[in-house]
């Protein structure tokens, strides 16, 4: 992640992971099976089955098809795993990215994305939500990167671009990316733009909610 004041050319790194080791400074493993919103199917550990070093420098998040009973009392056939850094780490405005490789196969969905450090306290989408990177695993020579956020009658509003790449994503390491600032977003795939959001192409009735710190999710 990298900060700078407005208007600024120039960016100085303010905080950054290269996952020699999963670092509990950092990061906070999220468990649980409720669905998270999407009527997900999987429980998120804290396993390094699901969560670990791969001993190459490289954080690995593993789906897994297994019956698995969590802490929440939650039974479900899949696990995986969820991180943040809520409460460790947070921003506004700056440049933000990292070097993913995806997985690929029939209901995978991996995702790079930013929450506001609000979450629990006004909820979603009252407190925006930055998705730097979200993949679908049967498409996976797409990449999608979207903005969320409230409408002032208490609804929600999305906006989102998907590029799609000549072969799959999955191959290998790309460079997803981010640079947020005080009334914009620009989304870049291995250094090249393909997606610009203003608040001047909200929707009507849609509130912006990018004004205030975000913390970081892989999952």
């Amino acid at each position: 992640v990298a900060g700078a004041p407005a208007q600024a050319q120039n960016y100085v790194l303010v905080w950054s992971d290269e996952f020699n080791s999963i670092n509990t400074s950092n990061w906070t493993f999220e468990v649980g099976g409720g669905g998270w919103g999407n009527n997900e199917l999987q429980s998120y550990t804290n396993r390094p089955q699901n969560v670990s070093h791969d001993g190459a420098g490289n954080l690995a998040i593993t789906a897994r098809k297994e019956t698995y009973t969590g802490p929440d009392g939650n039974r479900r056939n899949y696990t995986s795993a969820r991180i943040h850094t809520k409460g460790k780490f947070s921003f506004t405005y700056g440049r933000l990215e990292a070097r993913i490789k995806t997985p690929t196969g029939q209901g995978l969905w991996p995702a790079f994305w930013a929450l506001g450090d609000d979450v629990w306290d006004v909820g979603w989408p009252e407190c925006g939500e930055i998705d730097v990177m979200e993949q679908l695993g049967h498409t996976s020579n797409q990449t999608h990167a979207n903005i969320h956020g409230p409408t002032t009658t208490g609804g929600h509003w999305g906006l989102g671009r998907t590029f799609t790449a000549p072969s799959s994503l999955a191959d290998g390491f790309h460079v997803y990316g981010v640079t947020w600032g005080p009334d914009s977003f620009e989304w870049t795939l291995d250094g090249q733009v393909f997606s610009r959001y203003t608040k001047a192409d909200l929707p009507a009735g849609a509130r912006w909610p990018f004004d205030h710190n975000f913390h970081l999710l892989l999952n």
